[in-house]
Formats: structure tokens, sequence, C-alpha cells
């Protein structure tokens, strides 16, 4: 089974103190001690966003690791990728990271990798990336739609609630037609998709919400059932 689960927002990097995320994208490798691996290239490989990372997942029952593509590891990237259990991408410049990946041959390896039932994760760029585009600040303050990986159909908008412009900037790139209709997610929101299709939405926070944007004679936007993992 192909798995992927886009943070609108939340996680250790934005909301350490609420596990909440973290612990459901750990259980979906539906193996004890799963092999985590963090992916900072967005962030320039931050040395806080790595350390990050391992302060919060050394505290549970899993074997984390990060790649970095400043100083990759020894091993072939391909087998350093594939014997993971899940891959989680943090936030940053998306741009960056796709040139980054596609002049590594990371992308085609990510692929692989879903393919074979490892769970993708991540969190704003790691969540735009999956898509065939995404709403990104990757140029400078403006935010920009941007061509992505496309293993999911349509766009993506993370920090839909958390960032003032990224509503406004979705619905009006998608109803001037510079974008295609998607999934935007608020903080503290996951979409957990299934061979592509949207298997559930949890969130970590009691009022997050994700939401399918498109255009019919004005911007119509669907509030998604949304499932409070702290009730579960």
């Amino acid at each position: 089974m192909r798995q992927i689960i886009a943070l609108g927002g939340g996680g250790f990097s934005m909301e350490p103190e609420n596990p909440l995320l973290d612990e459901y994208i750990l259980n979906q490798a539906g193996k004890p001690n799963p092999k985590i691996c963090y992916v900072p290239t967005a962030s320039g490989d931050s040395d806080i966003m790595i350390q990050s990372f391992y302060d919060f997942f050394n505290n549970y029952e899993c074997t984390p690791s990060h790649l970095s593509l400043f100083k990759p590891p020894v091993e072939s990237l391909e087998k350093f990728v594939l014997d993971k259990d899940i891959i989680y991408v943090g936030g940053g410049n998306t741009r960056n990271l796709l040139i980054l990946w596609k002049e590594w041959g990371l992308h085609t390896l990510m692929k692989e990798a879903w393919e074979r039932g490892i769970v993708l994760a991540g969190i704003s760029a790691g969540s735009i990336c999956w898509f065939e585009q995404g709403v990104t600040d990757s140029y400078g303050d403006e935010l920009q739609p941007l061509d992505c990986l496309g293993f999911l159909k349509g766009s993506n908008c993370p920090h839909y609630d958390g960032e003032l412009n990224r509503r406004p900037a979705y619905q009006k790139f998608i109803a001037s037609d510079q974008i295609k209709p998607g999934i935007a997610a608020d903080d503290g929101a996951a979409i957990h998709f299934k061979d592509e299709e949207i298997y559930k939405v949890v969130c970590s926070r009691p009022h997050a919400k994700a939401y399918q944007v498109y255009y019919e004679q004005g911007i119509k936007e669907i509030e998604l059932q949304t499932e409070y993992l702290e009730s579960l």
C-alpha cells in the first residue's frame, strides 16, 4: 500500500509539546521500532531542525536517522533510503528541495520508496512536494504556484489558517487557473492518503481542518471530516 501523510503544520518542528501527529505517523509503519528518516533538504539541512528531530524521536520506540544531501551517507542513497520504514520531509524552501532532489536523483528514489510501501510524510514544503502543484513562499515574501513531483493529483496549500495570506492566495490561484484545484490544510491538520485517495484527515488541535478547494462559478471550499487524535 502506498501512503503519504501531508501535514499543513504542526509536528515536532512547530509544536514539540504536542506529539499527536508524529505519534500517528510512527503508528502507520505497522511494526515495532520503525526506522524513520528525516530529510531536511528544504531547510538547507538546518542543524537546529535536525537536532529537534532527534530530541523528539529519541523518546520513542523507533530508530531515527537523517538524510543530508550536503553531507550524504557513505553508502549509496538508494540503499539508505529504501531501508527505511518512514521518510519524514521537513519544511523550508520547496523549490530548492525539488532542484536538489532532482540533481541527486532522490525524487526517483522517493517514488520507488512510496511504491514499495515506505510511508512518506512531511510538513509544509514536505507536504507540497508530493502533489502536482503547491503554494509556496520559495521565491521570497510573495506566495507563488509551484510545480512539484506529482505523486498525488491536484494541488496543496499548507498553513491554511496559520499564515494570513495563504487562504486568499490559494483561492486566487485556483480561480485564475494558475493552479489546479486541491487540498488545503490548517496548522495541526494532516491528510493521510492511501493509494492516492484520502483515507482520513487527522488533527492535533481541536479546531484544525482540511478543505477541498475548487472553482465552480466561484470558489468552493468543502470542509473534510476530521478526527481529533486525542479523542481516538
